[in-house]
């Protein structure tokens, strides 16, 4: 009886350190985690602002063209402007997600 009770105890106090130690170590492995989130965030930020800042200058570049040119290209260059104003706004919506999904990812603690 008395080792039964010896045995209780003992596995209650090993479960108890597996336990514990399980809960520290999976508590370190979360902030990393949530760190590197932030990081490949802000990185894809700047990724995409690169690419809106190119998206527009090519934008501009197609204005430049119409302004200069003949009425046989006018078509095939107003197509591809619409294109590039499709391509900016998705991009800009997508760079306000990622811009809104950081700023709550920085005030969540």
């Amino acid at each position: 009886m008395r080792l039964s009770v010896i045995v209780l105890i003992a596995v209650l106090v090993v479960g108890g350190i597996v336990i514990s130690l399980g809960f520290l170590s999976n508590e370190k492995y979360e902030v990393p985690e949530i760190s590197n989130q932030y990081e490949k965030l802000e990185r894809y930020k700047n990724e995409l602002e690169k690419i809106n800042q190119y998206n527009k200058q090519v934008l501009q570049e197609l204005e430049e063209k119409i302004k200069n040119s003949d009425d046989a290209n006018l078509e095939k260059i107003n197509e591809e402007l619409a294109v590039m104003r499709k391509v900016i706004d998705e991009n800009a919506a997508e760079l306000e997600q990622v811009i809104a999904k950081l700023s709550q990812m920085k005030s969540d603690p």
